[in-house]
Formats: structure tokens, sequence, C-alpha cells
């Protein structure tokens, strides 16, 4: 120590060695989140970064007792650490303090893994559920043990309550919007109208559900954007989940030429649609006579899917589409253009039927 010193007996040695400790506390903490990133696909995800947090404490440790040797800061700093100093009593009320949070955490921890049920291969709850109860355990085990902290250190937690109602009012009026979005969230995470991976539509926005916390609700749509909507207006939406059923009613609309026979087209379709590999055989497809249309009698074609999702409903209604255009050209089912039929008055004047134009002679005086 007295040959580090030494080393650093100038003002400008010294600020050289506080520029290098702190590069070194950089590279060190660059290197350890490097590290973590590689680490993370082999190991737990909290474990290493459990791991992380202990060796950036370790580096940041030796870069402080280094900077207090350079700058020779002993004797200050003990002198600002005095005030931590504490009997024997006020010791240990410190330590059965520091017990209580530790028990605390294990509490939490313990309630977190019995939400788990390894010996049933699966959860007990769902995901979103499990997050939930965790979250209001954690509130609740955490308030308890602040409570006997405050206790110990001769702190009436009743005296609190009366300034902790000021504070909160205070708080609540100025984020009044976050906590109406963070009690929404606890709302979604137990009511669970949807779940991750879900097929949604909230509030017009079409797409697949990739997160849910207690503050948004972030959907990925199918241009491949992230869509973040507050938790109090999803609450507040109406919510369309196309994926809970497990299965999707898709339509597709047909016209054929006022000629045709209908039950013939229908059936026709009906055939078509049986040979498809991406339509569910049950429910089976249905073909129903939807409306007159200005050009053709509108046919509906109605097929189910599996595992709804964006894919799968494209893929079945491009099979569906390209199926019935070839059995109604095989069998001569005209699917008309659309046209119009223009006709004057019966009372002299022109009249015009399909592409023909008749000319009707004046009367002779």
């Amino acid at each position: 120590m007295g040959a580090t010193q030494a080393a650093f007996d100038t003002t400008l040695t010294r600020l050289l060695a506080t520029a290098l400790a702190l590069g070194a506390l950089a590279g060190a903490g660059a290197l350890i989140h490097v590290a973590g990133r590689r680490l993370s696909g082999r190991f737990d995800a909290d474990n290493v970064e459990a791991v992380e947090a202990t060796l950036f404490t370790a580096v940041t440790g030796a870069a402080a007792t280094f900077l207090v040797v350079v700058w020779r800061a002993f004797d200050e700093v003990e002198s600002r650490l005095q005030v931590l100093s504490f009997d024997a009593r006020t010791g240990a009320l410190a330590l059965i303090a520091v017990l209580v949070l530790v028990v605390a955490f294990a509490v939490t921890r313990i309630s977190k893994g019995l939400l788990e049920d390894p010996s049933r291969g699966g959860d007990v709850v769902d995901r979103h559920r499990r997050e939930a109860i965790h979250h209001v355990v954690q509130i609740a085990v955490y308030g308890v043990a602040a409570m006997v902290v405050l206790a110990l250190a001769g702190v009436r937690p009743g005296n609190l309550l009366v300034g902790a109602g000021a504070v909160g009012l205070v708080v609540g009026l100025a984020a009044r919007q976050t906590l109406g979005a963070v009690i929404a969230g606890f709302v979604l995470l137990l009511a669970r109208p949807f779940e991750i991976g879900d097929w949604v539509v909230v509030d017009e926005v079409d797409g697949v559900v990739s997160d849910v916390t207690l503050f948004n609700t972030r959907l990925r749509t199918w241009d491949g954007e992230q869509v973040i909507v507050p938790n109090d207006e999803v609450t507040a939406a109406n919510v369309v989940n196309r994926s809970r059923e497990g299965r999707l009613r898709v339509s597709v609309d047909v016209g054929v030429d006022y000629g045709t026979d209908l039950e013939a087209a229908a059936d026709l379709a009906l055939e078509a649609m049986d040979d498809l590999d991406e339509l569910l055989d049950q429910p089976a497809p249905d073909v129903v006579t939807k409306r007159f249309g200005d050009s053709a009698v509108v046919l509906e074609l109605r097929f189910w899917i599996d595992d709804p999702s964006a894919q799968r409903r494209w893929k079945a209604q491009t099979a569906v589409v390209q199926a019935v255009k070839r059995a109604f050209d095989g069998e001569g089912v005209k699917i008309p253009y659309p046209q119009r039929e223009l006709s004057g008055r019966g009372e002299g004047g022109i009249q015009v039927g399909g592409a023909r134009t008749v000319e009707r002679p004046a009367d002779d005086d």
C-alpha cells in the first residue's frame, strides 16, 4: 500500500490513476455484460443476472478501495463513517432487521415456486395469473417486513399513516393515469381476456399479444410493428380474441351469373372446399345465398380453420378462391364482370340495352 501511495504522490498522477480506474471499471462492466448475455442462453437468466451483479459489485469495491489508497483518504472516510457507529444493542436490532428482510425475500421466492408444480409437469396457474399473484404476495410480504423494520427502529408505523395518507393523495392526483394503468394491469392479469400469443383486435389494432405488463400491453402487428397500448385503454376498449376458442370461421364471397343454377353452383363450391387440407372437416364448410348483387347473385362460402392466425386465414382464403375458381371454370359456371344496364323511358327517346343501342323512329306528322 505504501508503494502504491508513493507511486501516486502528485495530483497529475492521481488524476491519471483515477481515469485509469474508471476506464477499467467501465471495461469490466462491459465484459461482464457480454459474458452474461452469452451465458443466459445456457443457464437460468435470474442466476446469470445475480452473478453479474455480484461480480460488478466486487469490481466496483476494488476500484473504490484503489481510489481511497491513491488519494490517501483513509482518515476522511473513517471520520465520515463515524455516523454509522452504534452499540451492541443497536447492532443486534439491525441484524434482526436484516434477517427480517432476508426472510421476506425467501417467502416471496417460495411463494413463486409454489405456483409451479414440477410433479405435474406444468404450472398450477397460467403465466398471467401467476405474475399477478406473485406481485400481490410481494407487496404484502414486503409491506409487513417494512412495518417490522420500522418497529425495530423505534418508529411507530401508525404515526406514518397520516403522513402516508397525505402523500398518497398527492401521488394519486399527480399520477392517476399511471395508477389507473397499474390497476387495469392487475385486472387484465387476473381476468385474462387474452394470453401471450393470442391473435386479438384491440381498438382497431390487429395483431398478436407479445407481452402484458402492469402498465401496458404490447401487440405485434402483421406488418412487423410493435404497438404499445396502455392497460387502462385496453380495459375500456372492445377486445376481440380470435384465438380463444381454438378455431375461427372465415368467409369468402363469390358472385355467379343470374342465369346460373344456384343449387348446382353451391354443391360445386362445397365439393371444391371438401378436398382442401387447410379447412376443418368439422364444422363442415357451408355455402349460403347471401344477396342479389348488381351483376350477380352473391354466394357466401363459409369454412373453419383451427389454431387461428392471420397466416392460416390468408392461406385458407387463397386455397378456397383457387379451388372454387377451378371448379367453376371446369363446369362453365360464370362469375360475371360488373355490368350495368341502362334503359330510357318507353315514350320516345333512346333505349340502351346491353351493348346494343336502339333508336325509335319519330312519328309521321
